[in-house]
């Protein structure tokens, strides 16, 4: 069985034929590719991980609390700069965590952030 014909037939399985609607016009290297990703692609977890989509499991635990926190105006120079090493550190390892903050918080920190050359998404 060649590989189109495999192909096809995973396809066809799947109700996914329509990826080889142009398959004729295609060069030979972007058959190749084509055929490639095909065949590598588990349908069967495809269809799985959907079908979990329509069975969405609902966490019955809701517990929003606040977190400890420390007041910035509170703490020392040595100990502000002790805390944004730390949380630099941090980021370059890879770690982050989620906070929302009011204020404008979020944008100095954004500039803290950039001054540093630390890149992140928003």
């Amino acid at each position: 069985m060649t590989d189109y014909e495999k192909a096809k037939e995973i396809l066809s399985k799947y109700g996914q034929e329509h990826l080889l609607l142009c398959y004729k016009k295609m060069t030979d290297e972007n058959k190749s590719k084509l055929l490639g990703q095909i065949l590598e692609i588990d349908f069967e977890q495809i269809n799985e991980l959907y079908g979990q989509t329509k069975n969405p499991k609902v966490k019955k635990e809701n517990n929003i609390e606040p977190i400890p926190y420390i007041d910035k105006s509170k703490i020392t120079n040595v100990e502000i700069q002790s805390y944004t090493e730390k949380g630099v550190e941090e980021i370059k390892n890879g770690k982050l965590a989620v906070v929302t903050m009011a204020g404008g918080q979020g944008t100095r920190l954004r500039a803290l952030w950039t001054e540093r050359n630390i890149h992140f998404a928003s």
